[in-house]
């Protein structure tokens, strides 16, 4: 081969070469499973942003039986910038009392003593509670925590669903010893009222509830 030849030749290489190579250069940032580069360490917000309906529950039922909790350790909470707790939405996303509907309103949760009759007894929730602290890995005093519906029964929750039900510890502020402190009720019965006044819709309520009850008024444009 002459020398003019050779040249040509590694000069026609020299060009695929660098062809190919910019074929490929825009892929070179991507995550061979699908994710893109530019997500890595960033935050998943998806766990607490509200995503879609809530689940429904069975309801009041005659006679309560212990329901099975999330297996021990594999319940995770969650804390607001202030340090107020929230559930684990994998294992407590809340669930909805099928009988409270924008229709019946009047005749649940707006009828007084209607809570009382369909709570849960102690002798069911308080082995439920024990089961839950496990779950969530709760190791403080059984006294300070509550056994939380996160959807509150005055609002439409269900009255012994595992979804809607956790051990809430103490918000910041508490005295060890001196029993659950929740501010979380103040703002249930606010909420109970402006639904009762017709001031704020029962689902759009339940739904800001289950996600955060720290912003659950401002979302609705009630007051604090």
């Amino acid at each position: 081969m002459s020398i003019s030849a050779r040249w040509a030749a590694v000069a026609a290489v020299t060009v695929l070469a660098t062809t190919l190579a910019g074929c490929t250069s825009g892929k070179s940032g991507s995550d061979p499973k699908g994710g893109g580069s530019s997500k890595s360490g960033a935050p998943d917000s998806s766990a607490s942003a509200p995503s879609g309906p809530i689940p429904v529950g069975p309801g009041p039922q005659s006679a309560y039986t212990v329901q099975k909790q999330p297996d021990p350790g594999t319940c995770h909470v969650r804390y607001t910038a202030d340090k107020q707790p929230l559930p684990d939405p994998k294992c407590t996303p809340g669930a909805t009392n099928p009988k409270v509907t924008p229709q019946t309103l009047k005749a649940t949760i707006c009828s007084s003593g209607y809570t009382k009759g369909i709570r849960p007894p102690v002798s069911i929730t308080n082995r439920e509670k024990a089961a839950n602290a496990k779950s969530y890995g709760y190791t403080g005093p059984m006294h300070d925590a509550e056994y939380d519906h996160l959807i509150s029964l005055q609002l439409g929750g269900d009255p012994n669903d595992p979804r809607n039900l956790w051990v809430e510890p103490p918000s910041p502020g508490h005295k060890p010893g001196a029993g659950p402190n929740n501010p979380k009720d103040g703002v249930e019965n606010k909420l109970k009222a402006a639904i009762c006044s017709g001031k704020a819709d029962l689902v759009k309520a339940q739904q800001v509830i289950a996600h955060d009850w720290t912003t659950a008024l401002s979302s609705l444009g009630l007051k604090e």
